[in-house]
């Protein structure tokens, strides 16, 4: 039985649970189907990637201030700021009718979800008893993976049956719906600096250095999500796989996210990083591999389970890891430093990418990838040689 000072499961951190999934879903209801809007409205397909990518821009511009406000500000104003700009701009898709709208829509929607999603981050943390951080993000992120699981299938199922108008609605009533239960949680207030001899603050004050090496981790990883995201519909198909196929992979590949969470972040807070991340990290090479060869369609299902529960692993260790390193007071910039390496790791393999396929196929793709976690895999290893020299035996239980 938890001491009460250890318990996960309050009534805030059940509200935040329930706030990310309604904003997770929104925005993974509009993942699929904005292309689809693009096309409605006359532009030419090299605006769907602008499109989409604009909003990355937005966001990742956005989170270093984030952090920031966040750390000085406080949660609430910063939060609640978040949520009302996306759902503004959720209810503003609907009444988009021309690109250039749709432009300015996009940029403000990503600045909305750059400030809400690195806010709802930084609550979890604060929600959750350092000791039982790593399970306690875990259970949290849970939130954020069904809604992956669902949310793109309901978008397009919702666009057979009604119109582009009324589907942003609807996101947006999830996103108000979010927005009133983030209004009920009870905040921490922002710490002050612990009182040092030096007062100097950097002029610009864009990422906590001691999430760095979490972060830096989680950028080679999350590469691999651009070459996913992007280009695996198209790989499939030209695999001749029927187009039925992919979407059990995303099942799958939700299935044992959600699986691996159940476990890996209370592996990580009883044992350390390394117990954690050393598997996860070489089950998502081996998923890479096999996406690469994909001879049949089990290759890939094996592939959806491996890179599932990967993921699963090592997203909540690493984002325990970047903010127990930090100090207290630094908890919004160390979730903006991590979540501004997951946004660059998704845009950088998304459009590097693009270049591979077209000049060496889309197999190539993969197998970059799987170079790619490796040099991770290698940089963690190198990291915990250089804590075991400075920390002895500890050094495993970082």
């Amino acid at each position: 039985m938890s001491e009460p000072n250890q318990r996960i499961w309050t009534k805030d951190f059940v509200l935040i649970i329930f706030v990310n999934f309604f904003i997770f879903t929104a925005f993974q209801m509009t993942l699929p189907t904005l292309p689809l809007f693009v096309q409605e409205i006359g532009a030419s397909d090299r605006w769907i990637g602008i499109v989409v990518g604009i909003f990355t821009f937005s966001a990742l511009i956005i989170r270093p201030t984030a952090g920031k406000m966040l750390d000085t500000k406080g949660r609430a104003p910063v939060f609640l700021t978040g949520l009302s700009i996306f759902v503004i701009s959720m209810f503003s898709l609907a009444a988009s009718y021309t690109i250039a709208i749709l432009l300015l829509v996009r940029i403000m929607q990503g600045a909305g979800w750059g400030l809400s999603s690195t806010s709802s981050g930084t609550i979890a943390t604060d929600l959750v008893p350092k000791e039982r951080r790593g399970e306690g993000l875990g259970y949290y992120g849970l939130s954020g993976n069904i809604a992956l699981a669902f949310g793109p299938a309901l978008g397009l199922f919702l666009t057979d049956h009604i119109s582009f108008t009324l589907l942003f609605s609807i996101c947006g009533v999830l996103g108000l719906t979010a927005l009133i239960l983030a209004s009920n949680i009870k905040y921490k207030k922002a710490e002050s600096a612990p009182e040092t001899k030096s007062t100097y603050v950097p002029r610009f004050d864009i990422v906590e250095k001691k999430a760095v090496p979490a972060a830096s981790l989680l950028f080679f990883i999350t590469v691999t999500f651009g070459g996913i995201a992007t280009f695996l519909p198209i790989y499939t198909f030209e695999k001749g796989f029927d187009s039925q196929y992919i979407q059990f992979y995303f099942m799958i590949y939700a299935a044992f996210l959600m699986l691996s969470r159940l476990f890996a972040g209370r592996l990580y807070d009883k044992k350390g990083i390394a117990v954690v991340f050393i598997p996860g990290s070489l089950s998502i090479i081996i998923a890479m591999i096999l996406l690469g060869f994909l001879p049949t369609p089990a290759y890939l299902f094996i592939a959806a389970a491996l890179y599932g529960f990967g993921f699963g692993c090592v997203q909540p260790a690493l984002q325990a890891w970047a903010v127990n390193r930090s100090e207290n007071n630094r908890r919004g910039m160390a979730n903006a430093t991590y979540f501004s390496a997951f946004d660059l790791g998704v845009g950088f393999g998304a459009m590097t990418y693009g270049f591979v396929a077209e000049a060496f196929g889309y197999s190539t793709i993969y197998f970059t990838s799987a170079v790619s976690v490796s040099i991770a895999l290698i940089l963690f290893l190198i990291m915990m040689n250089r804590y075991k020299k400075e920390n002895g035996s500890n050094a495993s239980r970082i």
